[in-house]
């Protein structure tokens, strides 16, 4: 089973950082991201009670991962803006401290989802609404999708920007090539 990606980045409103504590948006209703794909309010609700039902959480990994689990989401819920995580990067693991030292500088400036398309709708512009997707990881992540949420983060330049521009346009060839 394919896990398709969908990345949001961080922004002073969405995610906050203070020092192993991380929260914030992970994905956004009604945005369109750059794979032209919208989540609906409520994609979420049946895999959040699916998984509370296990007694299973939402993992937290480094770059979609699975073998570099970097902490835990302690909450991950929707609200009315989308979908709201809060959790603990790990300290006690290298790749957790590496992550936190990467968000300061501001290297690493957004959070993807892995996830599974459940049910879904296409409109005749080709835009995909995800009504329903099963949620299996939120990432911290290096290119995030959804370029209207960003963090203002130390060494923020018009340099760095063009490189999240191309990473962008990469990732949109990417997408639509492998269909998705």
């Amino acid at each position: 089973m394919d896990l398709e990606h969908k990345f949001c980045r961080f922004d002073a409103e969405r995610v906050q950082v203070q020092g192993t504590s991380i929260e914030g948006y992970a994905s956004l209703f009604g945005a369109t991201d750059q794979g032209n794909d919208v989540v609906a309010k409520g994609a979420y609700a049946a895999s959040l009670g699916k998984l509370a039902e296990d007694g299973r959480r939402v993992k937290m990994l480094w770059q979609h991962d699975p073998a570099q689990p970097i902490g835990v989401w302690d909450d991950v819920r929707e609200d009315d803006r989308g979908l709201y995580v809060k959790g603990r990067l790990l300290d006690s693991i290298d790749k957790g401290r590496e992550a936190a030292a990467l968000i300061e500088a501001g290297a690493i400036d957004g959070l993807s989802i892995g996830y599974r398309t459940v049910k879904a709708t296409k409109n005749d512009k080709g835009r995909r609404f995800l009504t329903e997707v099963e949620l299996w990881e939120v990432s911290l992540v290096t290119f995030p999708m959804l370029p209207t949420a960003r963090v203002a983060a130390k060494g923020d330049d018009p340099a760095d920007a063009m490189l999240r521009d191309l990473a962008g346009a990469i990732e949109r060839a990417r997408c639509h090539l492998s269909g998705g």
